[in-house]
């Protein structure tokens, strides 16, 4: 049975009139850079999400740069963050020359503890970035309330939950500044590198529009240092033509996921949505004690899966400078040797399902 990871060209196949139109459009436009598309896709995006304020961007990487250079973090300041997550989150910290400040995650959900956050709070700490992981926002109001207690900034690492939703309400209404990305797998991805940045606040909105095109006021005027952070157009038009589709393809991983739940959930460990919040189902990661044996018996059977992450922040190279060693985030190392991500996207069919199902309580039996 032929079984796609992310089924990203049987989606393009069934949106090829659209999206063919609309980058034929642009080429016959040539307006690559800046076009009419970005905007009209700044306000699909506020649209969806409630936001005052949605403003694209070259990455997911650099949604999150233009947001710390937006609230102004500067050398040696502290962000506190989770170390189960991909490397854009500290590296973007780092790369600023503050320090990644890292807090264990909860078991059941792969998200930073929250409960975990008021304990590792300096004279430095500047601000907290959460991540959704997997699709699954964090506990946002306890980690609002840290934030207002300490007078902190929130930015909430959303590239994997564009989509979800917190009692009620996007995630990217959350926190001072909220971000994602539109990398081509991602629940809303493009054909190539792509990233959006929410903000409720007038101020962010206006600086971080200047920073991701060098720091400009007016044109060859620069008010900050910033960068060439912009989405190319054709990528807009690309995301504008999908993002029509996206509540239906939100609904189609949902019962996806419910399949997965409710034939797993006895025999392995099944992510925990919490009964406040949605999940974009970025990943269905499982987690199971056997995880490399697994993976080697489902590959035998033609089904593709992923490991994210297999090195946990804290345990990487290039933030061996932290000082951080084996054990001291527990559950995180625990959840990077036990995880595996199972084929997730709203084109899987019952059949496809049942066959992953049926593969992985043969090997556990």
């Amino acid at each position: 049975m032929k079984i796609d990871f992310a089924n990203l060209q049987l989606q393009y196949q069934k949106y090829k009139t659209s999206i063919d139109l609309r980058i034929h459009s642009i080429l016959n436009k040539s307006n690559y850079i800046l076009g009419e598309e970005v905007i009209k896709l700044e306000q699909e995006l506020k649209n969806f999400t409630g936001a005052k304020f949605a403003i694209t961007c070259s990455s997911g990487t650099d949604a999150l740069l233009l947001a710390l250079m937006a609230i102004d973090i500067q050398p040696d300041d502290e962000v506190i963050t989770t170390p189960f997550t991909w490397i854009s989150t500290g590296e973007m910290i780092a790369l600023l020359k503050a320090k990644p400040v890292f807090v264990d995650i909860e078991p059941d959900t792969f998200n930073i503890n929250a409960e975990l956050i008021e304990k590792a709070i300096t004279k430095k700490t500047k601000a907290i970035m959460p991540v959704s992981l997997f699709g699954q926002p964090s506990d946002l109001d306890m980690i609002q309330s840290i934030a207002d207690k300490y007078n902190l900034k929130v930015i909430i690492d959303g590239a994997q939950s564009f989509g979800s939703t917190y009692n009620g309400k996007t995630d990217s209404n959350f926190g001072d500044i909220s971000t994602t990305s539109f990398f081509p797998s991602k629940p809303l991805g493009c054909y190539g590198d792509g990233g959006a940045i929410f903000t409720n606040n007038d101020e962010f909105a206006n600086k971080i529009r200047m920073l991701r095109v060098h720091g400009q006021n007016k044109r060859y005027h620069h008010q900050y240092i910033g960068i060439g952070g912009r989405l190319d157009t054709i990528q807009a038009a690309i995301l504008l033509a999908k993002i029509q589709y996206f509540s239906d393809e939100l609904k189609g991983r949902q019962m996806v996921a419910k399949h997965y739940t409710g034939h797993l959930s006895s025999i392995v460990q099944i992510p925990n949505i919490k009964p406040n919040k949605t999940s974009t189902w970025a990943q269905y990661t499982i987690k199971v004690k056997e995880r490399d044996d697994l993976q080697n018996a489902l590959k035998k059977k033609d089904i593709p899966t992923a490991v994210f992450y297999p090195l946990p922040l804290h345990l990487q190279k290039c933030f061996s400078y932290l000082n951080y060693k084996n054990g001291d985030f527990l559950i995180s190392e625990q959840a990077s040797r036990e995880v595996l991500s199972l084929p997730m996207n709203s084109f899987l069919t019952t059949s496809q399902i049942d066959y992953i199902i049926d593969a992985i309580k043969e090997y556990l039996k």
